[in-house]
């Protein structure tokens, strides 16, 4: 079982019933999938740059990313309707805690000049996005075997609804929220 899983049933749940005045602990909040997605925008003129992404985004996930492809042509940016463009892939379950364990504990403290993410970027029901500059970060990526820096966008969707009952969540698993005059509670 996941480090992050077997916490979350043993300590967090306890916590957030006291908390949120609670009984059933199916009503509670709680991580439902996270989503990571890189947009490759170079990939329109060199394929190579793509699949050294999707290369990466499989090692850093420990699954296979599905391809994205545009949907419209826009001709300022020389893109054409159907071609790929970037990469996704979903974890739940144990990949989705293995992940967010290594996110918080390894990933976050890598990161150059981290003072702590953005407590306010919710989407108003409980989810939370950030977005990452640079993919070598991760302890999974040879940074000296690595062509191109690409950055990433992980998206954490909760069942909470409200972002106080998310943001509290979060904060029992051990993100790292930036404090600050008007960031955070």
């Amino acid at each position: 079982m996941a480090r992050l899983l077997e916490k979350y049933r043993t300590e967090i749940v306890p916590r957030l019933a006291k908390e949120l005045g609670r009984e059933n602990p199916h009503s509670l909040p709680q991580l439902t999938k996270i989503v990571i997605s890189m947009g490759v925008g170079k990939a329109m003129t060199d394929q190579k740059i793509l699949d050294e992404a999707m290369e990466h985004l499989a090692q850093i996930s420990g699954q296979k990313p599905s391809v994205r492809i545009a949907r419209k042509s826009v001709a300022n940016f020389k893109l054409r309707e159907g071609m790929k463009i970037g990469g996704c892939v979903t974890l739940r379950s144990q990949r989705m805690y293995e992940f967010l364990d290594r996110l918080i504990n390894l990933v976050l403290p890598r990161v150059r000049d981290f003072r702590g993410i953005n407590p306010k970027a919710f989407d108003g029901r409980g989810n939370y996005s950030l977005g990452l500059n640079e993919q070598v970060v991760f302890p999974e990526i040879n940074a000296d075997k690595v062509k191109n820096i690409q950055g990433m966008n992980i998206a954490i969707v909760t069942t909470a609804k409200t972002d106080d009952e998310a943001r509290l969540l979060l904060k029992e698993f051990g993100m790292p929220f930036r404090e600050g005059k008007g960031l955070g509670r």
